[in-house]
């Protein structure tokens, strides 16, 4: 069983940055796929970034460039660095893990002011 806790959101204007974290419990974490998601009001959750425990990343389209995610395994802490934020990413942000059984936190809100 793995848990994860998300922290780091909060309210910023467009063009700032913040930097989510996901804290997980347990020895598992190094061994797991860890990813972003996120959910806007009225719309489905959807994929932001992921990295591999190899540290291989992927992007969503709307987010390269931008984000940056990444990990500490020694920590067992995942990262989002999210700069130059948009109106468009407000949502709540949630870290997932696992590959076949999937693990997820419980959220935290990101609001970006116009």
């Amino acid at each position: 069983q793995v848990q994860l806790v998300e922290s780091g959101g909060g309210l910023v204007q467009s063009g700032g940055s913040l930097r989510l974290t996901c804290a997980a419990s347990g020895p598992l974490f190094r061994f797991l796929a860890m990813a972003w998601y996120r959910q806007a009001p009225g719309k489905k959750r959807e994929f932001v970034a992921q990295i591999n425990y190899g540290g291989s990343t992927e992007y969503a389209d709307s987010v390269k460039g931008r984000f940056a995610i990444s990990r500490d395994n020694d920590k067992s802490e995942l990262y989002l660095q999210m700069n130059s934020l948009k109106p468009e990413d407000t949502a709540i942000y949630y870290c997932r893990g696992g590959s076949n059984t999937y693990y997820w936190g419980q959220g935290t809100q990101v609001t970006v002011s116009s």
